[in-house]
């Protein structure tokens, strides 16, 4: 084993961790996950069944990530970032029976590598991030965001450029 998981951590033994990667305390590591090499899922961090993370990945703590999310490398997402799954979200049906997976509307989210997702941001199903790109702190993103935007607030707008470090390069 060429990577470290904390006492207090949950990881499936049907999940595959890549070398130098650390889970640390009370993160949840679900069925069929695919961790790369050199990653970070901080403290409480949630990784639902069957999420593809890549290398070089950083999840701070209290991050959930739900069923259909693909992270390629070199992805950050800050502490309390929320990745959502389900398109119409719903306890019970029509007819006032509790939902089940068959009546799950599964939306996937593709966050593309070296994009940064700042603190307490929530990614609606269904949403593409671009390479690069840069979410602020605190925002709802509800449509796709292009290679290298900087985009924040309620619903997340783009608010200019972004060089591959994360500095401004032009601002709208």
């Amino acid at each position: 084993m060429n990577y470290y998981v904390h006492p207090s951590a949950d990881v499936s033994p049907e999940s595959r961790i890549g070398e130098g990667t650390k889970i640390w305390h009370q993160a949840q590591v679900r069925e069929k996950v695919t961790v790369g090499k050199n990653c970070i899922l901080g403290k409480g961090s949630y990784v639902d069944f069957g999420v593809s993370i890549g290398d070089n990945v950083k999840i701070q703590n209290g991050v959930f990530v739900y069923h259909g999310v693909i992270l390629e490398d070199g992805v950050f997402l800050g502490p309390g970032v929320i990745l959502t799954n389900d398109k119409i979200p719903r306890a019970i049906d029509e007819n006032g029976k509790l939902k089940d997976d068959r009546d799950w509307v599964l939306g996937k989210i593709l966050i593309k590598k070296g994009a940064s997702v700042g603190a307490g941001s929530t990614i609606l199903p269904g949403v593409t991030i671009g390479e690069y790109a840069l979410i602020g702190a605190g925002s709802v993103v509800t449509k796709d965001v292009p290679d290298f935007a900087l985009v924040y607030g309620n619903p997340a707008k783009i608010h200019g450029k972004v060089d591959r470090g994360g500095n401004i390069i032009e601002k709208l």
